[in-house]
């Protein structure tokens, strides 16, 4: 199977979703027994759909509507309810792996993603409410989502840091982990029960890449400069997480790190994220072969997980090519196109993303909520 060879050459495959019907018929115990699941994240985004069209849902939105919960109070109790049983099942998971897969995670609401106080206050409420040993809490990757995970970390408190694009903003997430479990050890806390992953945005850099290189080859009159502007499509995104990979090996493998784990610290694990193949040109699974590197994670969509069950060619594919990326990259930026300014705006849209998410999904519940309390 072509998560068995994923594991074999060191990536740990994760599920990009959660349902409640998934969880409850135990399709999602299956995926773990039969097909090789590793772990498991969610955000805003998933639960709107999963709560507004998922199976599961109603009976609990109109018990709790009718104890008097109000749209925010509904989406915490079944986000958490429904985080905690999918933790229950991947806890053998954590447990054989010793601590190392087998996680789910959790976000706060995103209009925290800009607040430190409130970010680490809901991030810690949430961990002790949910009370799982194989759950991580999100944090974005904003510079203020940096301070808190560093003081998350420091407070023992398992963080994904998300939406991550660029290798600098990532370099920073790496060093604010580092800096987490520093301040860990100097109170005497238990380095060896913590766990980070710094989930890094891949296809959506090609998205935002590509749309800039075809203005570009449309209005190039020279046809040799017009075809080599357009080879550079759909190379932006792998040649980006090549580099953020290097970062990786390196951070982890540099002294002050090494001296933290002679007292049992993990390296934060690098997880792909956003590996779903928005272009129809492009394979399927392009995010997906083109990322298999030891010591990382692929959070994988419902259907790019059947796409790997089904044809996945599993190979190491990344950390073979840096001066390659980094001229395909420079290749990209000769053109006019700011790298920098790209990764910035995904991430500020990435999180106006999750909170039209939850707005969506907040208004959805209040109108159930409402129908709930008229029966």
């Amino acid at each position: 199977m072509n998560t068995a060879k994923l594991l074999e050459l060191g990536q740990s495959p994760w599920l990009d979703n959660i349902e409640r019907h998934h969880t409850r018929s135990g399709e999602l115990n299956r995926m773990v027994e039969q097909e090789g699941l590793r772990g498991l994240t969610s955000n805003p985004s998933i639960f709107d759909k999963s709560i507004s069209k998922g199976q599961g849902y109603e009976p609990d939105i109109r018990r709790l509507a009718g104890q008097g919960m109000t749209a925010i109070e509904l989406y915490e109790s079944l986000t958490t309810t429904d985080i905690r049983e999918a933790a229950q099942v991947l806890l053998p998971v954590h447990e054989t792996s010793a601590g190392r897969d087998g996680y789910v995670s959790l976000e706060p609401p995103s209009q925290y993603a800009y607040d430190i106080e409130k970010t680490i206050a809901e991030a810690s409420r949430l961990f002790r409410l949910v009370n799982a040993p194989n759950l991580m809490m999100k944090v974005p990757g904003t510079a203020d989502g940096l301070v808190a995970l560093r003081r998350l970390v420091g407070s023992g408190i398992n963080v994904n840091v998300t939406l991550l694009f660029s290798p600098h903003n990532y370099a920073l997430a790496a060093q604010a982990y580092i800096d987490g479990l520093s301040d860990l050890m100097a109170q005497g806390g238990d380095l060896t029960r913590i766990a980070s992953v710094a989930s890094v945005f891949v296809s959506r850099v090609d998205t935002l890449v590509d749309k800039q290189l075809e203005q570009r080859a449309a209005a190039e009159t020279n046809l040799v400069r017009r075809h080599e502007t357009e080879r550079l499509r759909g190379r932006a995104a792998l040649a980006n997480c090549e580099l953020i990979y290097h970062i990786y090996r390196q951070r982890f493998s540099a002294p002050d790190f090494q001296a933290l784990a002679a007292s049992g610290a993990r390296p934060q694990r690098l997880l792909w994220g956003s590996t779903s193949t928005k272009n129809p040109a492009y394979s399927d699974l392009k995010y997906v072969e083109g990322l298999v590197a030891q010591g990382t994670i692929n959070t994988l969509p419902l259907e790019t997980w059947k796409a790997l069950l089904d044809h996945g060619a599993i190979r190491y594919s990344l950390g073979y090519d840096q001066d390659g990326a980094r001229a395909t990259l420079d290749r990209i930026e000769d053109l006019g196109i700011n790298m920098d300014e790209a990764h910035a705006t995904l991430q500020r849209e990435g999180v106006a993303a999750f909170d039209r998410a939850l707005d969506s999904l907040l208004c959805n519940l209040e109108e159930k909520r409402k129908q709930a309390v008229v029966r």
